[in-house]
């Protein structure tokens, strides 16, 4: 325990300590709101959205020669994305004694890897780096709702993966996100 936080462990001073919420889902705008709801009770947050990074707005643009991006590569490119956040967005304002809300967290893009049929092994070992959050919450899609916009990651991916104009591939898609949310959520 060197340098000045160290003398202050070691003096009995209390450095604020912060907390991270998980918010997971399919709807980017509903997972924002929760977010914003997780936070309205703390005096200090804020919210971590995906693709802070960058490389999604990039893969947005590029050229339909580049193809379909793979489930693999979406998630390889999501968990950059994370990198990215924890980084330069949550781990800091944890330290500093804010509460953060991360929309969306781990338990969306696995439960995208599991709908896309990917192993649930390679899932966990691709997101192990993440930190547990404090707390957690997912946000359901009301029953009979449109298919989600690409406001979101998962709508976001199943639009790069399947395209816009086929809607019933896109809703089995986003319906197994949903499904392995819920199972997700039932195995806590």
């Amino acid at each position: 325990m060197a340098g000045a936080a160290g003398r202050r462990a070691l003096s009995g001073v209390r450095t604020a300590v912060g907390a991270l919420i998980a918010v997971d889902g399919v709807d980017g705008a509903a997972l924002v709101a929760a977010a914003r709801d997780a936070l309205e009770s703390r005096a200090r947050g804020g919210i971590s959205r995906w693709d802070a990074s960058g490389v999604f707005q990039d893969l947005a643009v590029a050229e339909s020669t580049a193809g379909a991006p793979s489930p693999r590569t979406l998630l390889l490119l999501y968990a950059a994305d994370l990198a990215f956040r924890l980084r330069w967005q949550i781990r800091p304002a944890i330290a500093e004694g804010r509460t953060v809300a991360a929309a969306p967290y781990v338990d969306t893009a696995i439960a995208f890897g599991r709908a896309a049929g990917l192993p649930s092994t390679w899932l966990t070992n691709l997101f192990r780096f993440a930190p547990r959050p404090a707390e957690r919450r997912v946000v359901h899609p009301p029953r009979r709702r449109a298919v989600p916009a690409a406001d979101g990651f998962v709508g976001f991916s199943c639009d790069r993966m399947v395209g816009a104009t086929d809607r019933a591939a896109r809703r089995r898609l986003i319906d197994g996100v949903v499904q392995a949310l819920k199972q997700r959520e039932r195995g806590r």
